[in-house]
């Protein structure tokens, strides 16, 4: 006698084997997901001011300083990294500080003297689009390096490429930003699911500024205020009264916002907006959505370990199955002891004694 629940035919076991072998061989082979390496980032990886790609974009002429103060000293380009127009000209003026400098591009495309003048320039217009990086030659390995995105070009960071803004928001923001000191430009922060900024960071003749003062993010991007403990108390105040933190002068203390629409969103820290303690976050809704820390939605590299480990296991314990089967339908092998039998697709199967 047997059970008809266990009962299977061969047509079953070869389709239930065949099906767990290609989940299992899938699955072993999709291993963790990992972030795809940034160009940006890794050129960028020793480089302490860089804080992703500044919005230049609208801009017929954007300055760069030579030797600001960045990897311990006045090692640095600031900004870092500035997305442009196409026949845009960049102007580099040396600070002074740190000693000399130089400009050099990677690729050769051009060159500055060496020299530790302040208030020298040097100028290059770019035309075609692209990403153009470059360095000072004697502090490059101390992480002076910087970049030039042009147009539309992939920037190969983490933060993505970012759409041109329109002449209008770009007037908007620089109109909201007249008079605070450490603006800018907008960093370019899509793709990003959360993003940070510093309440109190050193601006406007003190600690009264959030940095960086204005960010473009993907919708659904969670933005978290951190506070630094400088200048007093602060708070986070939405000017449409969407959202407004507590006003705290805890250092680590933090505030964070959700969003969801496209637009751009300013706040200010109260007590301190005439100085120009002032901040926006630009939705982008032409990127593509994230999922914040409690979205869920999102695919991480963590989701996929528990499937890479069943798949990897499901391959290890059927892969002897499927040899034996085929070895079996081969006449190779060993003909398990079952009984034949008709199925109900007409063809013939065994059920075991």
């Amino acid at each position: 006698m047997s059970d008809s629940n266990a009962s299977v035919t061969r047509r079953t076991v070869l389709r239930g084997v065949a099906g767990s072998a290609v989940a299992g061989a899938a699955l072993g082979a999709a291993g963790p997901v990992s972030a795809q390496s940034s160009g940006l980032d890794s050129w960028f990886s020793n480089t302490s001011n860089y804080d992703g790609v500044v919005d230049e974009t609208g801009n017929s002429e954007v300055t760069v300083t030579v030797g600001a103060e960045a990897n311990g000293g006045g090692y640095g380009f600031g900004p870092a990294a500035i997305r442009v127009d196409p026949g845009t000209t960049v102007v580099w003026e040396w600070s002074g500080a740190g000693g000399s400098h130089n400009v050099v591009a990677e690729d050769g495309s051009f060159e500055s003297e060496m020299t530790d003048e302040k208030g020298h320039t040097f100028e290059q217009t770019f035309d075609g689009e692209g990403v153009v990086k470059y360095a000072c030659a004697p502090h490059k390995a101390m992480g002076m390096k910087g970049a030039v995105v042009v147009g539309d070009a992939a920037a190969g960071s983490a933060s993505g490429a970012s759409p041109t803004e329109s002449s209008g928001a770009s007037e908007e923001l620089k109109s909201w930003f007249e008079g605070v000191s450490n603006y800018d430009g907008v960093v370019d922060r899509t793709g990003t699911s959360e993003v940070t900024v510093t309440v109190g960071a050193s601006g406007n003749n003190g600690n009264f500024a959030f940095a960086p003062p204005a960010v473009r993010v993907s919708p659904g991007a969670t933005v978290v205020w951190e506070w630094s403990g400088n200048g007093g108390s602060h708070n986070v105040a939405a000017e449409d009264g969407s959202f407004e933190s507590e006003m705290t002068d805890e250092k680590g203390h933090t505030f964070s916002q959700t969003f969801e629409e496209g637009g751009t969103h300013k706040y200010v820290c109260t007590p301190h907006q005439a100085m120009g303690m002032k901040g926006a976050v630009v939705v982008d809704d032409s990127a593509a959505a994230v999922s914040g820390s409690g979205g869920g939605d999102g695919v991480t590299e963590e989701d996929f370990w528990p499937l890479s480990v069943a798949g990897s296991v499901t391959l290890a314990v059927v892969s002897p199955i499927i040899f034996g089967v085929a070895a079996w339908i081969a006449g190779t092998g060993d003909e398990p002891n079952v009984e034949w039998r008709e199925d109900a697709e007409g063809d013939d199967g065994r059920v075991r004694s």
